[in-house]
């Protein structure tokens, strides 16, 4: 599980359109599935379902003390060579701010987790252990001067993912998602 903010699909098809040669050039990279591009505030991994009743309450009353923060995609880079990711920029002290009070939220929830500081990105894709190659670097590279239009992050996200359950590619899933309502 983690909760995260999600571009407005507007935003990600722009993306997409500058992509299309990465695409085609790199076919063997594990490209993430647009649906599934996030932007995550905080990563919980494993948890029980009962966990989901005990963030609903707060995440709703946090989402409705924030006003939506305006966003962006631009740029890329990697992580170590293997994931590629698309940069973020706007308003990124809002962004900031907000990460750390769902943090605390998750923490006052008594739930544990690897609290990791915020790199504000969109992962795109990973190059596969078997397949070395510079595809993630060269495509970072062609992606440097993009810029996307701002765009307001509407609603906090709780997501699962089905990551471990089988073989094929992970997927994420929305378990609930409030807007932002507030003038903060």
């Amino acid at each position: 599980m983690f909760i995260a903010l999600a571009p407005p699909d507007d935003a990600k098809d722009e993306l997409a359109r500058e992509l299309r040669p990465a695409y085609a050039a790199h076919p063997r990279m594990r490209w993430n599935r647009i649906e599934d591009w996030h932007i995550t505030l905080a990563f919980l991994g494993e948890l029980p379902a009962s966990a989901v009743a005990l963030l609903r309450p707060p995440l709703a009353g946090l989402a409705a003390q924030h006003r939506p923060p305006a966003l962006a995609l631009r740029g890329a880079g990697h992580f170590d060579e293997r994931v590629l990711w698309s940069g973020i920029d706007g308003d990124l002290e809002e962004l900031h701010h907000l990460a750390g009070e769902v943090r605390t939220v998750v923490k006052e929830c008594g739930i544990a987790f690897e609290n990791r500081p915020l790199r504000p990105h969109l992962t795109l894709a990973r190059s596969r252990r078997s397949d070395p190659s510079c595809a993630v670097e060269a495509t970072a590279a062609a992606l440097t001067a993009f810029a996307g239009r701002r765009w307001p992050a509407e609603r906090l996200h709780l997501v699962g993912s089905n990551i471990g359950r089988g073989p094929g590619p992970i997927h994420y899933r929305d378990i609930e998602s409030w807007a932002f309502t507030g003038r903060n």
